[in-house]
């Protein structure tokens, strides 16, 4: 099981949005997608703030960073 879940990551990314705005996060796809290409960043060594990420698999640490507000998911105009 994931924790947190697709609806609780879904509600952090799109935490910002305006009132009457899209929201940037409408399904599990744009989470999944999302993680998984900051997991890919994080194979090719870029920074993370997560503590011990060395001992953590790359999604679970793309997924802590999501969950905590350290990375945001961006729109595509």
């Amino acid at each position: 099981m994931l924790h947190p879940s697709y609806s609780d990551l879904m509600k952090v990314a799109n935490s910002e949005v305006e009132v009457g705005e899209h929201p940037v996060v409408n399904s599990r796809y744009s989470i999944v997608m999302a993680t998984s290409k900051r997991a890919r960043q994080l194979v090719n060594g870029r920074p993370t703030t997560i503590k011990n990420a060395d001992s953590k698999k790359p999604l679970s640490v793309a997924i802590e960073e999501l969950e905590k507000g350290d990375i945001k998911i961006l729109a595509n105009e």
